[in-house]
């Protein structure tokens, strides 16, 4: 009798061990809510295609009334914020090709210079490079790069701003022979165009985080950028 109760107690054991709940739960990747919520907004209205469509980080997804800043031309915005290069990489499919954009225009790489004293700003020029290799497999539109701002709060990462910047403008501008599109590729810079005469970023500019920009940053971006954009 014991040595049947000792049997049906092992039974019972392993039966509980085998029937412990998984708890292992499956990561989400970074900005996947942000992701799901555009293909939300897209299920009840889906934008126009053939606009002119920005992707970055959050100086776009801040610049809620950017339509407002250029009211000749259809703005698509699929900024999210705190992404990097490698974000825009990860959901090009999401956030690119479902609008059959006429023109891209990209703010990003802030964030990835942020993210890490390792990223070098030669790191920053590769990611933008694949960036561009995966947007013209599929599409011929023409790609401006707004150039990363000065913002005060990354005062220390101004160097390597100015050398991604650089590298990414002389590359664009050796692309199009390369990729045969017909309207240019460019990259506007902005940088110094938020700087003093002394070469520090203008403080009016700048939100109290001293790193997003306000009403006045932006209409230095529309100056710039409206010049370039496809009518």
């Amino acid at each position: 009798m014991k040595y049947l109760l000792y049997i049906f107690t092992c039974f019972l054991l392993a039966c509980n061990t085998n029937s412990e709940p998984d708890t292992k739960t499956v990561a989400t990747p970074p900005f996947w809510n942000d992701i799901q919520n555009f293909k939300k907004q897209d299920s009840i209205s889906f934008p126009t295609k053939n606009a002119i469509l920005l992707i970055g980080s959050s100086s776009f997804t801040m610049w809620k009334d950017v339509q407002d800043y250029f009211p000749g031309y259809t703005i698509v915005n699929r900024g999210f914020g705190g992404s990097t290069l490698l974000d825009q990489i990860r959901y090009a499919n999401d956030i690119i090709f479902p609008y059959e954009p006429k023109q891209i225009v990209i703010y990003c790489g802030e964030n990835d210079l942020a993210s890490s004293d390792t990223v070098s700003a030669a790191m920053v020029e590769d990611r933008f490079k694949q960036l561009y290799q995966i947007i013209r497999a599929k599409s011929k539109a023409p790609i401006l790069y707004i150039s990363m701002k000065p913002s005060p709060s990354r005062r220390h990462l101004f160097q390597k701003m100015r050398e991604a910047n650089q590298s990414i403008a002389l590359f664009l501008s050796q692309s199009d022979i390369l990729h045969s599109v017909t309207s240019k590729n460019r990259c506007i810079d902005v940088h110094q165009k938020m700087l003093t005469t002394a070469g520090e970023p203008i403080p009016e500019l700048f939100l109290a985080d001293s790193l997003h920009m306000n009403a006045k940053g932006y209409s230095i971006w529309k100056k710039e950028i409206e010049p370039y954009l496809i009518k």
